[in-house]
């Protein structure tokens, strides 16, 4: 089930997320795709962090620009 991201910064790229399992889907703000991250990429101690930040609704984006990059399992078009 997708969640909207709280963003209580105000600034966030990401829309919404939804955690299935072991991986994290996440919409980035006027994306043509949704991201799916897991254990095989960026991996678990990275993917465990992400899920932590976005039920948090702070810090999500900036930890992947900082330490995910483009580090996905694959995209999903929307």
């Amino acid at each position: 089930m997708r969640r909207p991201y709280a963003n209580s910064d105000g600034d966030s790229g990401i829309n919404n997320y939804e955690i299935l399992g072991s991986a994290i889907i996440i919409e980035f703000v006027n994306a043509k795709y949704r991201y799916v991250y897991d254990s095989t990429k960026p991996g678990p101690e990275h993917v465990r962090t992400m899920m932590t930040l976005a039920k948090q609704g702070r810090g999500l984006a900036t930890y992947i620009n900082q330490h995910v990059g483009s580090s996905y399992a694959r995209r999903v078009p929307l």
